[in-house]
């Protein structure tokens, strides 16, 4: 079974994606921030990283970055909704910079997200 990482600093995305990717028939494993996150993901590396850009204590690019720079072939989808500036787009393109392969603006097209998924981590 592919696993995958999420991390988000918001309970209800983490809640939300969990169930969609359980459902899809995936095993998932989330983080409140990226410094959790990239401890998860050093212990036991998932199929797959999504992972939000705006967060506490280790913001996503940070994240992005140490994992790509630690494990080159790391998959990682980034997520955002851009904040307080409300315009999610320098966040989404930057990340696409440092290493994410797919990058979705919030809200989340679900079914856009989970083909991407089947793309990167395989069905």
């Amino acid at each position: 079974m592919k696993r995958i990482l999420i991390i988000d600093d918001e309970y209800q995305v983490r809640s939300m994606l969990r169930m969609m990717l359980e459902h899809a028939g995936y095993e998932v494993e989330d983080a409140p921030d990226g410094e959790i996150g990239i401890k998860l993901y050093r212990k036991s590396p998932t199929d797959l990283v999504i992972t939000d850009i705006l967060m506490p204590k280790k913001e996503g690019i940070e994240t992005i970055m140490e994992i790509r720079r630690d494990f080159p072939n790391a998959r990682i989808i980034a997520i955002s909704c851009g904040g307080r500036l409300k315009t999610p787009d320098i966040f989404l393109s930057m990340a696409e910079r440092f290493g994410a392969a797919r990058v979705f603006a919030k809200p989340l097209d679900k079914n856009k997200l989970l083909d991407a998924v089947r793309e990167l981590a395989g069905a």
